[in-house]
């Protein structure tokens, strides 16, 4: 299983100097990134947003910058909001990106969990479903064809036209994100495309079916099994104890799903909550090496996912916590995970 992190590079919205605050953090995330493929860990992903909370609406810029500064791990989006985008300069933009890092990028594409990106790039959320069928499928075809003939309804066609430059790798690898939805867990899966899950809520325990479903899918369209891969994203955190990750964490992520609440009608979080969801059987990975590893190996064996990807750095949580929970990660979880898994006999990520 790989094992890696992913964020939305959050800023204070808040703060007078929009520029100097988003400097401020790119130039942290960057550290956060070197630290992540020192200490060992296998992916990187960052999150598009269009949002003043939020820093990175143009990931791949970033996971280029990362790319110069980092020798082996594996850097994605997370997510590419494709329905918004224009997938020829998406495919481009990731192309760019893999030749850069030396065959290390990828595309994790979805809908997005937010709306701004639509009105500011003149799309409608009547076509929401559409946009991102029509993408998805010009997505693929540019990843699979140098030359391209392709036509739609809501992008003008496009007429034996090539498509440059191309990845180094081939193909270049492409996820589908999903939040829960079964026609989109389907729909990864009809297309043997693997699926990444995001669990931010509720009892992990319940997603389970979706894995079964995806597996499913796939089996009735006629997919290889063997290139089937799924990933769990959720937020959690590692200290050097139990007690200090929790009341580390607890402030800066509960602002964060607090202020969203807000936006979409959810009912505040508190202490209660929040202790209760970083429980063995809720949905917050946070403690302390062993606590959060053993929690990461009990889901492996529900989902049998091949991913796992953390949300640490959520809010306005401090660099220096979380550098030294990125060190924790790597050099103590990641061990201590790839030691269980392999007492189970369970293949282990490509470089492990």
């Amino acid at each position: 299983m790989e094992l890696g992190l992913y964020t939305f590079a959050d800023v204070d919205p808040n703060a007078a100097g929009k520029g100097a605050e988003g400097h401020r953090r790119l130039a942290n995330l960057l550290e956060e990134i070197e630290l992540a493929d020192q200490v060992g860990l296998d992916v990187f992903g960052l999150g598009e947003h269009h949002r003043p909370d939020y820093a990175a609406s143009a990931p791949a810029v970033i996971l280029a910058a990362a790319a110069a500064r980092t020798s082996r791990i594996r850097l994605t989006s997370a997510v590419t909001v494709l329905s918004s985008d224009d997938p020829v300069r998406v495919f481009q933009q990731f192309a760019t990106l893999d030749l850069i890092s030396s065959g290390r990028a990828e595309i994790m594409a979805g809908r997005g969990s937010f709306i701004e990106s639509f009105p500011l790039f003149g799309q409608s959320l009547d076509d929401y479903d559409q946009l991102f069928a029509e993408k998805l499928e010009l997505l693929l075809a540019l990843r699979d064809s140098e030359k391209i003939t392709w036509s739609g309804e809501l992008r003008p066609p496009i007429n034996d036209r090539g498509v440059y430059p191309r990845p180094l790798q081939n193909p270049l690898p492409l996820w589908i994100a999903v939040g829960g939805t079964p026609q989109s867990v389907a729909r990864a899966g009809a297309l043997g495309l693997p699926m990444a899950l995001a669990i931010i809520g509720g009892e992990p325990r319940r997603f389970a079916p979706l894995f079964d479903l995806y597996r499913e899918a796939a089996r009735r369209s006629g997919q290889d099994a063997s290139k089937l891969k799924t990933s769990i994203n959720v937020h959690g955190f590692i200290a050097d104890t139990t007690e200090k990750a929790a009341d580390q964490f607890y402030g800066p992520q509960a602002e964060v799903m607090n202020r969203i609440g807000r936006e979409r009608g959810w009912g505040p979080t508190n202490r209660a909550h929040y202790d209760q969801a970083r429980s063995p059987t809720g949905n917050l990975f946070i403690g302390d090496p062993e606590t959060v590893a053993q929690k990461i190996v009990a889901h492996q064996r529900l989902f049998r996912n091949d991913r796992f990807l953390l949300q640490m750095a959520i809010g306005l949580m401090p660099h220096d916590q979380i550098m030294r929970g990125i060190e924790l990660y790597g050099t103590k979880v990641a061990p201590l995970v790839r030691e269980m898994l392999a007492e189970e006999g369970q293949p282990q990520a490509s470089g492990v």
